[in-house]
């Protein structure tokens, strides 16, 4: 509703009085006042049935089958549990071509990563090239993302690893940890599944950008750290994941340090660094540090074997089963005494899951002005975890590397999933001999260099200039990770984000308006200086919904803000104040405390013959203010639908 357009310093105010053009000015009428209306009242069902539906479905995902006939509805409902349905049904050889040669390029990626962060997860080198086999096939059925290129990743594979080291060992009870993981791994799918089937997806935005930036350069770096045993050629090293603990176990063993693994790893690492970095310089030769593992593995292996490596203190990766995924069902355990681990272990690695896979999802959709549903993003998830976890696989997600390897080399479809896990497959079946005299140390390398891109200075020092809290978040998720251990970083970044929402809730913003001269809005004093404020009236901004966690606040800001004023007004000698505007156009809604808070502090301004005054109030607002009876005490000569109408009709009162 738009209001009157006759400027408000036309209206007689005390500072007229001193002009000597006063008496002589023509009588300007008042401005037109426009009655706020009450929004319906809706039965409580009705209420509830509108707020489940925003909640759990604010993107409308029936609408699509509205006005369509009942077999072309079936249809719909196939291609939305299944989207492999919809793309496939206009795939052409084209298509095909330009996912074989995606497929290909980052299967050379996908194979020598699978098996370096199995060992990083403390778990069989196989098991990572499991991992990128089955979980791939479900994706390329299950997933809406075009691009998005699915197998282990480093952050997930660091806190299995970790959290579950912390009980059983790897190296003496193999078996139990190995059962410990599949088992993770099922309750990970099991609760990504639920949360798209449930529409919880909100619970993942918990994990901020902020935090997820210190979490993931913390990690980077302990991953690292952890790579120096394989990087030179330590044997006995610390099980602990702190930056001191494993620096110590550093120092304290160098007499176990082998000259020839250092030369060999730093050499590997040079040659990844500088091809990641030419692929930075240069998008279009993307090939390069796709390429630069398996290349890595294929040079190393060849020295090793040529050289005899193993007789020079070169330790290799040995025998490799070949074949197919054996299945795994029967090692999941749902009664042992390590059930809770394995749960707490599958929630984490789920959520941290959940959140790479569909940043990195939207991340490429955006680039391809497509969207995707990110509740089926995480039920797709959750179901090749599940899965999984029966074909002995650990927990995997869309990784950001090989996705955006996926989407440069061209890829049109989640076929290239399909073909990647068919090269994984023949590497399985035919190849694994070849991987015998693969040098440890290579695996290292292709970590180090794949982490390293996870730390992100300038993401940090952005958030510096723009957001301090944000940086205290980013800050205490990388320390807390770095100094502590893994979960716990996570943990009190977590507490740190909800301790500024926390902030922001119960501390709600409240500003002083001024008005724009030459028009009819109003806006911060603080952030306009041409804003003037209004002789006898404090006009006070409310930026934040009215709840029982700030109503108390609100209030007491509110007094302080008209004794600030008062000072004010008797240090420049200016006319006293009569009434106190509250804007609630940013109050989105009100509960019972904030009600009374309302009704409290309007009695507390009329024993002190000071008026308020309520502008805007919002639909939902306004529908309780009247249920309440609040309507009827404030009366409609105090409830406004502008600020500009709220003075005027103020001004008029004084005139009459």
């Amino acid at each position: 509703m738009v209001g009157n357009s006759n400027r408000v310093d036309n209206f007689p105010d005390g500072n007229d009085l001193e002009d000597p053009m006063h008496f002589s000015r023509p009588f300007t009428p008042p401005l037109e006042v426009h009655k706020v209306s009450v929004p319906p009242e809706t039965s409580t069902f009705q209420s509830l049935r509108q707020r489940l539906c925003e909640f759990f479905f604010p993107d409308d995902p029936f609408h699509q089958f509205k006005n369509k006939p009942f077999v072309r509805k079936l249809v719909l409902a196939l291609q939305y549990v299944f989207p492999i349905f919809e793309w496939g049904s206009d795939y052409s050889l084209g298509l095909l071509k330009s996912d074989a040669i995606s497929g290909i390029t980052i299967a050379s990626l996908a194979i020598p990563q699978g098996i370096s962060y199995a060992k990083l997860a403390n778990l069989p080198p196989i098991i990572g090239l499991y991992s990128s086999f089955v979980p791939p096939l479900i994706y390329s059925v299950l997933g809406s993302s075009r691009d998005l290129a699915v197998g282990p990743v480093s952050i997930a594979s660091l806190v299995m690893g970790s959290m579950l080291r912390e009980a059983v060992s790897p190296d003496k009870e193999p078996i139990l940890f190995l059962q410990l993981a599949f088992t993770a791994t099922f309750f990970a799918g099991v609760f990504q599944f639920s949360l798209g089937l449930f529409r919880l997806g909100f619970i993942v935005d918990f994990l901020s950008k902020p935090t997820l930036t210190g979490f993931m350069g913390g990690a980077a770096v302990i991953v690292s750290l952890q790579q120096l045993k394989g990087l030179l050629g330590i044997v006995h090293f610390t099980t602990k994941m702190g930056f001191i603990p494993v620096m110590e176990s550093v120092f304290e063993n160098k007499g176990e340090w082998a000259w020839q693994t250092v030369v060999m790893g730093l050499s590997f690492l040079a040659f990844l660094l500088i091809a990641r970095h030419i692929s930075m310089r240069r998008p279009k030769l993307f090939w390069v540090s796709a390429a630069a593992p398996l290349t890595s593995v294929i040079l190393s292996t060849i020295i090793s074997f040529v050289f005899k490596a193993p007789n020079h203190g070169i330790k290799t990766i040995g025998h490799l089963q070949k074949g197919l995924n054996p299945p795994s069902a029967n090692l999941l355990d749902f009664e042992g005494s390590y059930l809770s681990l394995a749960i707490k272990t599958g929630i984490v690695t789920g959520i941290l899951a959940l959140t790479e896979g569909i940043a990195v999802g939207r991340t490429f959709a955006s680039l391809k002005n497509y969207q995707i549903d990110g509740n089926k993003e995480m039920m797709a998830v959750g179901a090749m975890n599940m899965a999984g976890s029966c074909a002995s696989c650990y927990v995997t997600t869309g990784s950001f590397s090989r996705s955006a390897v996926n989407y440069n080399a061209g890829c049109k479809t989640a076929a290239s999933n399909i073909v990647m896990a068919s090269a994984v497959l023949f590497t399985m079946l035919f190849l694994m001999p070849l991987f015998y005299y693969t040098p440890n140390v290579i695996l290292s390398a292709i970590i180090i260099a794949a982490v390293i891109g996870l730390i992100d200075v300038n993401g940090a020092l952005r958030l510096w200039k723009l957001d301090k809290f944000d940086f205290l978040a980013c800050m205490s998720a990388f320390f807390g990770v770095l100094l502590v251990s893994v979960q716990m970083g996570l943990a009190i970044a977590v507490a740190v984000s909800l301790f500024k929402i926390l902030i922001q809730i119960t501390r709600p913003n409240t500003v002083v308006l001024g008005n724009i001269p030459g028009t009819n809005s109003y806006r911060s004093v603080a952030q306009y200086r041409e804003a003037t404020r209004m002789p006898t009236f404090l006009i006070l901004g409310i930026e934040s919904p009215i709840y029982f966690t700030n109503s108390m606040y609100l209030q007491e800001r509110i007094l302080r803000w008209i004794r600030e004023e008062e000072e004010r007004i008797t240090k420049l000698n200016e006319n006293s104040l009569k009434s106190i505007i509250l804007d609630m156009a940013a109050v989105m809604t009100v509960d019972t405390s904030g009600i009374e808070a309302l009704v409290e502090l309007k009695k507390i301004l009329d024993k002190r013959s000071l008026e308020l005054v309520l502008v805007n109030p919002v639909g939902e607002v306004a529908q309780k203010l009247s249920q309440s009876g609040v309507w009827d005490l404030f009366g409609s000569d105090h409830i406004f639908v502008t600020i500009g109408e709220a003075i005027a009709a103020s001004s008029h009162k004084v005139n009459v």
